[in-house]
């Protein structure tokens, strides 16, 4: 009989249930969480590395790249002082091409066999006036919990390669 009572006012005792409940949601909760932050900073960093490339591809549209005599070095620094805010720029490589025409635009693959990224396969040539060129900006962004999300990893290192790219004509300066 004794037992039957502890029994009934376990049953009806409801002060633990929310820790319970809690305890049953807390994980996916998380889990959720963590992933909407880890989308929201990818998407961040790929919007102001975007922005980077229209910026500093605009220099070379215009000439001021060529005119000032800007290297490959010049270049990254004027794409680092745009990201400096979310990158860092030991991770950031980038490619400029110059291309006969808009159809022959296409870009070399930029990892290796290893599905690393190759920073042999870059060049920088940003043209003459006239000249098409594309600019194209490789950023490995490290994730922030590579184990839960290493769907969103598409390199090896558990990082995502964020790309941005832009094909344009430089203009006339001459």
């Amino acid at each position: 009989m004794r037992l039957t009572r502890h029994i009934k006012t376990f049953r009806q005792d409801r002060k633990g249930s929310t820790a319970v409940e809690f305890a049953l949601i807390a994980g996916p909760f998380f889990f959720f969480l963590m992933a909407l932050v880890e989308i929201a900073a990818v998407f961040f960093a790929s919007t102001v590395i975007e922005n980077a490339v229209l910026e500093s591809a605009r220099e070379i549209r215009t000439g001021q790249v060529q005119a000032g005599g800007m290297d490959a070095e010049g270049f990254r620094e004027a794409v680092c002082l745009r990201v400096e805010v979310i990158a860092d720029c030991n991770r950031l490589e980038f490619d400029v091409r110059v291309f006969e025409d808009f159809d022959g635009a296409v870009g070399a693959d930029p990892t290796n066999d290893d599905g690393e990224l190759d920073p042999d396969t870059m060049g920088f040539d940003p043209g003459d006036a006239g000249d098409i060129v594309m600019v194209r900006v490789f950023y490995r962004w490290p994730l922030l919990m590579p184990n839960f999300f290493a769907s969103m990893s598409n390199l090896p290192n558990n990082e995502r390669l964020i790309t941005s790219a832009t094909v344009f004509r430089n203009e006339p300066w001459d």
